[in-house]
């Protein structure tokens, strides 16, 4: 089963600033030690595990398109808290939907600013 854009973890809040950010299994594509497969995101360059989501919250982390086998983008609200983020919504961009590919520099250090100093 391929991975589900359509859905999203956790409750939009629309007094937040959501993020963007590389997402993937942090043990499989972005080069963190644990002990399974786990959910992470870079923000910043740094990579963080995430509590609140799932690796396979999205379909089958092994598909063709899950977080084993390809970084992906999602817009995210949450806060990084010691070496982990805290995730309070969480949801997958589909490619058509991002210009270039890439998480967007500007919102990701305006609200990582903000959500260290929460």
């Amino acid at each position: 089963m391929v991975q589900n854009n359509k859905t999203s973890i956790g409750k939009l809040d629309p007094l937040k600033q959501t993020i963007i950010v590389e997402t993937a299994c942090g043990e499989c594509q972005l080069c963190l030690h644990g002990k399974s497969c786990d959910l992470s995101v870079r923000i910043n360059g740094k990579v963080y595990f995430v509590d609140g989501v799932r690796i396979d919250s999205f379909g089958n982390a092994l598909a063709k398109d899950g977080f084993c086998e390809a970084v992906r983008t999602a817009e995210v609200q949450g806060k990084i808290t010691g070496n982990r983020f805290k995730a309070t919504y969480f949801k997958l961009i589909t490619a058509d939907k991002k210009s270039d590919g890439k998480p967007d520099a500007i919102k990701k250090n305006n609200a990582i600013s903000s959500a260290k100093n929460a």
